[in-house]
Parts: structure tokens; sequence; C-alpha cells
């Protein structure tokens, strides 16, 4: 297995900046694809039903994702710090304290909703129409997330390790399998959105699989050790992956936004629009994921080089990556949002009929959604900063105020005074507000900065 040869030594910032970019973006965007094409293939196959049973799933996925991110990120950072300082085994069991318990987490979560499956879905907000498809995709999905957690806290580690195009194929490959195996078992074998639900879980377990087999292997420099069985090593392991989730912990809150932001749209698309604009709705969500997986890859691809130049306290490197950072992530979200204001029929007819009601009411409301991409993700993108220099109360408030301050109140004030259209704006208004709380706060940060050096 080949290693990239990263050196996060090199003070060739913008190299190493597009060494991570390219392999981490394209990966990640292959998860988000993963999500997309089961919602693309059971459209088709399916029909706007089906996208809206899938879509209540969501708050699902996002809440084991977002524990993964916020131990990923976490151990990630903590590992690039001893990294720096030369400390090895440290780094090395703190992975693998992360890996441990966040697989034994999801165990846990996986089990519960396996035993009440029907309370958890109602409470998500499925009608009785929709409720056989939700169990039908979902009660398949529960074995792969145990895997699915190898998988994302896996990818960050094996960047760090230096080796992202290996972490990249860990994204890809599946991805790939996973379309090919959903339109197998939704067309040819005609099992619905339950072939989706199988596809999606084979796919989990095998990125999981390629994740480990990485870390299990003793030539890598991050690979996992075996943990010690005692009550001492169990005290200390607590507080390691405590630590970890303090800094991450904003990944969490972000994924959990994102679960929020999708469950009280259904609620609110439900209430005005009924099946057809949660589908509608369920369209957009399918790409919201992917505007952060943008956000998040940019932000992934810079932590471990701004947490390696922090650890050694080399501010000009930490400076000159953050300004990449913004630069990027501007110039990415300016492209995904033009393309939702002039091509949204392509965009909507991936997934259903154009000339559906669904299809017609999500063309009529995603250039309104477009007005909030560019913020959507440099606030993802800053957040990501933030946690790398082990910022964690500026992370936690800038996802508080995207995701739950701003978002709620959105949804449930603007339908009132915009109609339909203000439910579309609920996310660019939200994304808005927090860049310019975002801003004020950096100005006068700087302004405190240059008063006490005067």
């Amino acid at each position: 297995m080949k290693r990239d040869a990263i050196d996060f030594e090199s003070n060739e910032i913008g190299k190493l900046f597009r060494k991570m970019l390219v392999p981490t973006l394209l990966g990640t965007l292959s998860m988000s694809a993963m999500t997309a094409i089961d919602g693309i293939i059971v459209g088709h196959g399916v029909g706007a039903v089906g996208v809206a049973a899938v879509n209540i799933v969501v708050p699902i996925y996002t809440l084991m994702s977002g524990i993964a991110l916020m131990v990923g990120a976490g151990c990630s950072v903590v590992a690039s710090i001893h990294l720096a300082k030369q400390k090895l085994k440290v780094a090395r069991l703190n992975i693998t304290q992360a890996l441990v318990a966040s697989s034994l987490t999801a165990a846990v979560i996986c089990a519960l909703i396996l035993a009440f499956p029907r309370e958890t879905f109602e409470l998500l907000g499925a009608s009785p129409t929709l409720m056989p498809y939700v169990m039908d995709y979902t009660l398949w999905l529960m074995p792969g997330f145990v895997f699915e957690m190898f998988s994302l806290i896996g990818l960050f580690i094996i960047r760090l390790d230096g080796a992202p195009r290996y972490a990249m194929w860990c994204n890809i490959i599946p991805a790939v399998l996973n379309a090919i195996l959903d339109w197998v078992f939704i067309f040819p074998v005609g099992m619905g959105v339950e072939g989706a639900g199988i596809a999606t879980s084979m796919c989990m377990v095998l990125g999981g699989v390629m994740a480990l087999v990485y870390l299990v292997m003793p030539s890598h420099k991050l690979s996992v050790v075996v943990p010690k069985f005692s009550l001492k090593s169990l005290r200390l392991s607590l507080r390691n992956v405590w630590y970890q989730c303090r800094i991450g912990v904003s990944s969490l809150m972000g994924e959990i936004s994102l679960a929020i932001f999708v469950f009280v749209g259904n609620l609110v698309f439900m209430r005005f629009l009924g099946d057809d604009g949660v589908g509608a709705f369920g369209i957009s969500c399918y790409y919201t994921p992917f505007f952060f997986s943008v956000g998040n890859s940019i932000a992934q691809s810079a932590q471990p080089i701004i947490s390696y130049n922090y650890g050694l306290e080399r501010w000009d490197n930490v400076s000159r990556v953050r300004r990449m950072l913004l630069m990027t992530s501007f110039a990415v979200g300016a492209v995904v949002a033009l393309l939702f204001v002039f091509v949204p029929e392509w965009l909507v007819g991936m997934f259903v009929d154009t000339t559906s009601k669904a299809g017609v009411i999500a063309i009529a409301g995603f250039p309104y959604y477009a007005l909030g991409i560019i913020f959507f993700i440099l606030n993802v993108a800053i957040i990501g900063y933030y946690q790398s220099i082990e910022r964690v109360g500026r992370a936690m408030f800038i996802t508080a105020l995207r995701g739950m301050v701003f978002i709620v109140p959105a949804f449930l004030i603007l339908p009132s005074m915009l109609g339909v259209r203000g439910i579309w704006l609920a996310m660019p208004v939200a994304e808005v507000l927090t860049l310019a709380v975002v801003g004020i706060m950096l100005l006068t940060t700087k302004k405190r900065v240059a008063h006490t050096r005067g």
C-alpha cells in the first residue's frame, strides 16, 4: 500500500494544501454521492414517496455521522499535535481509543432503533403512508453503521498518516459499488427501497473494512495498538476520548443541526404542501449533505496542516492555510450556487420527473435555496478551522448559531410572511446571519489585538 509521501514539516503550504484537498474533496463527495444515488434510483424506481421515506431517515444518518465526525476531528487534532511533538505512541493510543469508543456507541444506538423501530420513525415524522417504506429502508441500514464509524474516523487518521489518496479510494470504491447494487436490487430484482437499504449497508461495511485494513498494518505510522484492559487504562481512555469529543463536538453539533434542519423542514413542508412538499424538500436534502461535505472536506484538508503547525507554533503558516481555506470555500460555493440558480431542472430531474408535483415545487424553490450555499460552505469551513486550533468555544458558538439559534425561527417565521418561498429561504437567512455575526466577531478580535499591541 503505497503512501502519498506527504511531509507536514514542509513550508510549501500551498502545495501541501493542494495535495490534501483534491483526494479529500473527491472522497467526501463520493460519500455524499452514495446518499444521493439512493435518492436518484429510489426516485425513479419507487417515486416521490420513496424519496420522502428515505428523507425521513436522514436524521439518523446525520446523528451517526456526527458522532463519527466529532471523534474523528478531535482525535485527528490531538494526534497531529502529538506527532508534531514526536509522541508517536501517544498518537497511536489516541486513535485506537477513538475507534473503539465510537463503534461501541454506534452499536448501542442501532440496538435501540432495532428494538423500537416504529416509535423511532413516528418520532421522526413518518406518516402512515410512508411508514412501510421507511421500515423497509432503515432496518437494513443498522448493521452497516458500526462499520461506517470505522470508515469515517479511519479516514481522518489515514489522511493524517500521509495517505489521502488511499482515503479517497475508501470512499470512491464503496460509492461506485453502491450505485451498481442500488440499480440491481431496485430494478432487475424489484426490491424497492429495501434493496437500496441493503446496498447502502453493504457498502458501509466495505468502506469500514478498507479503512481497518490500513489501520491494522504495523508498517504504517498511525496504526492501531492493542488496548490495555485495566481499570486505570479504562479511566485514561475515557479521559482522552472525552477531550477528543470536546474538540470535535462542533462537528456533532453540525450534524445534529443538519438533522434539526431536515426534521423541522419536513414538518413545515408537510403542513403547507403535504407528502409532495416533503418529497420536494427531500430532493434538496440530498444536496445539503453535499454542501456540508464540500465545506468539511476543505476544512479536513487544511486541518492536519493547521494543527501540525499550531503544535509547532508556526503562526505564519497557520494564517496562510486559513486564507486558502476561506478562498477555496468561497470559490467552490459560488460554483455550486450558480448550478442551483441556472439549472434547477437538471438537478431535480436526477431524482424525479420534473413534471411531477414534487418536481415542480423543487424547481421553483431551488433558486431561493441557492442564495445560502456560499455562506453555508464558508461557515462549515470556519468551524473546521477553529477546531484545528483547539478553539472549541468559538466552533461550538458558530455551530449553534447556524444550526439552532437562527434556523428554527427562520422556518417558523418566514413561511407565515412569504409563504412557500419563506420555507426555501430559511437556510439562506440562517447562514447569512451566522456569517454576519462571525464577521463582527473577527473584526472585534482584530481591533482588540491591535489595541493591545498598541
